[in-house]
């Protein structure tokens, strides 16, 4: 009867004309912006973050919200029509979707990601909604030891398991900590690291960091990217439908996708990318010819793209029941929270009870509006395509600079932004995930504060992180991680010299 009284509640909320409106803008400003390649998500999220000063704290989360995971929808059309990824997580896609629209059925393959992007986020929904408020309990027992080994944990996660390389991911969420620590000092108040600049008093803004390291590094690749004068070929309805035979190839991988989706995008510093990577990985292990992928197998799309729509739903789960952001998104969200003054955790459940639950029930109704939106009016989005670059970009950075302006009327933002947009693209030349440091700079101070908190309790005895059972724990999986981390770079570097001394042998 709770359940059904709270989605009751929820209802009321997310039905509302003005959160029916946001949660439509979002949605629709989501798809465009993974249907863009290069601009993603977390770009599209900052340059909004302004904006939700002036809006009602649900309205706003629910159209964050709705950029975020309708992103993971449109991400799939440029991947398959252009072999771009919209998103980092339809980079798989790309694998099988753009084979697919080579051969003449492009419009197949965009009718099936559909399909896999509905099942897995309604099946992330169901488990959301059933799993929040038993770990929101489990978090009301956390003490400031386990938060701070808890917030290690996703840190070590996030970078151990990024995309790419662990170290780098390593170096990133280290960065982002020391980048964290500029400003005010919470306990003695002593301004640190500031070098002497009164505007970094209060810290590096957030807005300024997430448009910088995402939007302008973004802006700069796209425009060095040869490949983003590619069009598309136009797509019909018709060709859009799929045969029974294909239909029934999609469904078991798509609920396998869906239900690996679910689990890993429960867990802090995981995220869509790599649910999408490992249930690719999966279905190409129990496929009965793995030779198909590669050159247009259905599974090859259905069952990612159910992974990263079920974990993007998912990945709500440790940032609004305990605080902890899965993804660089997440953190963001997380951001725009506190700056309206409410405290992601544990109690926000029972403290926010029409906020988190109308944003749940948000999620059914704006995945329906997603499917409404890409099925009818697939053409446009490709038209959207078509659209030069050229023309795009600058009105990106325009925007970029009145949003950061438009937060503190401060043009030292606007510097900070150019600064942090040169350092991005910098990160992304040397094949640095900027993703794990946004991370590292929205944990830092919690990390810190959760700290001293815990050696002022135990009168500066760190014994107290082992002898609690639940600290202990989180720390040692954290341990194994870096271990795993340590290994798998070591190895790769021995595997890499192997290489080049056999190929300088051979010559």
């Amino acid at each position: 009867m709770d359940l059904a009284n709270n989605l009751l509640l929820g209802l009321q909320v997310a039905m509302e004309p003005m959160t029916l409106a946001y949660c439509f803008f979002g949605v629709l400003l989501g798809t465009v912006v993974g249907v863009l390649p290069g601009i993603g998500a977390l770009a599209a999220i900052s340059l909004l973050l302004p904006i939700t000063y002036h809006i009602e704290p649900t309205a706003a989360i629910i159209m964050l919200a709705g950029v975020y995971y309708g992103a993971q929808y449109g991400g799939s059309t440029a991947a398959i029509l252009l072999n771009l990824p919209g998103t980092p997580s339809s980079a798989v896609t790309c694998l099988d979707g753009y084979p697919m629209a080579q051969k003449g059925r492009a419009g197949l393959a965009l009718f099936i990601t559909t399909i896999a992007s509905l099942v897995g986020a309604m099946t992330g929904l169901v488990l959301l909604v059933l799993f929040s408020p038993a770990i929101a309990e489990i978090g009301l027992k956390f003490g400031p030891a386990e938060f701070f080994s808890m917030m290690v944990l996703g840190l070590v996660a996030a970078s151990s398991m990024s995309i790419g390389s662990a170290a780098k991911g390593l170096a990133m969420v280290v960065l982002g900590l020391l980048l964290g620590m500029v400003g005010t000092d919470v306990n003695s108040g002593v301004s640190r690291f500031n070098f002497g600049i009164i505007e970094l008093t209060d810290g590096i803004n957030l807005v300024a960091l997430a448009m910088g390291l995402f939007g302008v590094a973004e802006v700069v690749r796209c425009i060095n990217s040869p490949d983003m004068e590619r069009k598309p070929e136009p797509v019909t309805m018709r060709s859009m439908v799929p045969s029974r035979a294909e239909f029934r190839e999609s469904v078991a991988p798509m609920l396998r996708g869906s239900a690996l989706g679910s689990a890993l995008g429960a867990l802090p510093g995981v995220g869509p990318s790599i649910a999408a990577f490992m249930s690719y990985a999966i279905e190409k292990r129990v496929a009965r010819d793995a030779r198909k992928f590669g050159k247009g197998a259905i599974a090859g799309i259905s069952a990612p793209e159910s992974a990263n729509n079920a974990a993007a739903q998912t990945a709500f789960v440790p940032s609004l029941s305990l605080g902890i952001p899965g993804d660089a998104v997440m953190a963001v969200m997380l951001g725009a929270l506190i700056i309206h003054g409410i405290q992601p955790g544990p109690l926000l459940i029972s403290e926010q009870p029409a906020l988190f639950w109308g944003l749940v029930v948000s999620f059914a109704i704006g995945n329906i509006m997603l499917v409404i939106l890409n099925l009818p009016t697939i053409g446009i989005w490709v038209a959207l395509l078509r659209i030069p670059f050229a023309w795009m970009y600058p009105a990106i950075l325009v925007f970029v600079a009145l949003g950061v302006y438009s937060v503190n009327s401060n043009e030292f933002d606007i510097y900070m932004v150019a600064v942090l947009g040169v350092m991005g693209y910098a990160l992304m030349v040397l094949k640095f995930e900027p993703a794990p440091l946004l991370l590292g700079y929205i944990l830092g101070p919690m990390l810190e504060e959760n700290l001293r908190r815990t050696m002022l309790l135990s009168r500066g005895d760190p014994m107290v992180f082992i002898e609690r059972p639940i600290s202990a724990s989180l720390l040692a999986v954290t341990a194994l991680m870096l271990v795993w981390t340590i290994w798998s770079t070591v190895r790769k570097s021995i595997a890499e010299k192997r290489k080049l001394d056999l190929a300088e042998a051979a010559a």
